[in-house]
């Protein structure tokens, strides 16, 4: 008897640790599923490099006050969930944000490594210009919005946020971001967390 329970423990611990696994999991990856309609003309499938976490950027981006910034791994992921559904927005000339200027939505979001990697669609039919060069040869990077930013001491050199919500993010050129080292991406690679999800049919105000 004495056997049985203690088995029965340790099933219940082995359980409880993958149960914590996959509920870690869940909150690094996220995605919401659209019906697929082949050849939709205002679905262009996209995915970038939104931003890296617990990196200090390499800029000082607006609304910071002068101050780079470091978005916390534990703020990340927490805020992943908010950035599903959010729209993506651009600049002429690929300067910087125009949050009125919303040229596609994000679908899906998931942490590798230290990269946010984001993807969604962009709306091509209203916004031809994605489709044409030098758009397309650009060396384009991303850039996110948030709100709600708590800064652990605003005294600090660096900034670190360690609590937001995102309402958005822009494309941009890669000189114009916080982080040098985000990307942005029309063509959808089979690495891609778009492609990912596709394939194997599964849903699983300041500007930074």
């Amino acid at each position: 008897m004495e056997d049985a329970d203690r088995r029965r423990r340790c099933f219940n611990g082995v359980g409880n640790k993958r149960q914590a696994r996959a509920s870690a999991m869940q909150m690094r990856a996220m995605a919401v599923e659209f019906p697929e309609v082949h050849g939709h003309p205002n679905r262009l499938p996209f995915e970038g490099v939104l931003t890296l976490v617990d990196v200090v950027s390499d800029k000082a981006p607006s609304g910071a006050r002068g101050h780079r910034v470091v978005l916390t791994r534990a703020a990340a992921e927490a805020a992943i969930p908010s950035l599903l559904g959010m729209a993506v927005d651009y600049k002429a000339g690929w300067e910087g944000h125009d949050v009125r200027q919303k040229c596609g939505i994000i679908t899906s979001a998931e942490l590798d490594g230290n990269r946010l990697v984001v993807a969604g669609y962009l709306f091509a039919r209203d916004f031809p210009e994605f489709g044409k060069e030098p758009v397309m040869g650009a060396v384009l990077g991303m850039s996110y919005e948030l709100a709600d930013a708590h800064v652990a001491d605003m005294r600090a050199a660096v900034w670190t946020l360690t609590r937001a919500t995102f309402t958005g993010a822009a494309i941009l050129k890669r000189e114009n971001a916080a982080y040098r080292n985000t990307s942005f991406s029309i063509a959808c690679s089979r690495r891609g967390i778009a492609c990912s999800r596709r394939a194997s049919r599964k849903s699983t105000s300041s500007e930074l």
